[in-house]
């Protein structure tokens, strides 16, 4: 299927992920494609296939905090038909900044796929320890 994009044009894309509730704040978009935005596998554009200008950047958390952990509520595994953990892959949606080192990442409230039927979902943690704007850069120490 080709589908118009914010990133990259006009691409033919295979697999299409279904989030059967819509995102937060945009219930009637139920239809993604996940697609590199970098070569080095690190960096995503979740593309909306109905309206090209919606797009949100997301990359893998553990990338980047290696302790980030959760537990999903059963009726999100009921809803995504989670069979075992090597179905789950987990995406953390960016909000891009200039620099691009003060970009934050939304860890209260991740993209859970099951990459096996493509269904997916924004789940929202309600653990106090994880931020919507999460630093994904270290800050270096000044030296003293």
């Amino acid at each position: 299927m080709k589908i118009n994009t914010k990133y990259h044009g006009e691409v033919e894309v295979e697999e299409i992920l279904t989030f059967e509730k819509g995102l937060p704040g945009f219930v009637d978009e139920k239809q993604f494609a996940l697609l590199p935005l970098s070569d080095d596998e690190f960096y995503f554009v979740l593309q909306s296939v109905s309206t090209p200008g919606l797009a949100f950047v997301l990359t893998n958390p553990f990338h980047f905090m290696k302790e980030y952990d959760f537990q999903l509520e059963d009726a999100t595994v009921d809803e995504l038909s989670l069979e075992s953990e090597r179905d789950v892959a987990v995406y953390s949606i960016l909000t891009v900044q200039d620099p691009f080192e003060k970009t934050t990442a939304n860890l209260q409230a991740p993209i859970i796929i099951n990459q096996r039927n493509r269904k997916a979902k924004q789940v929202i943690l309600h653990d106090e320890q994880y931020k919507t704007k999460h630093p994904i850069f270290k800050k270096a120490k000044a030296k003293g």
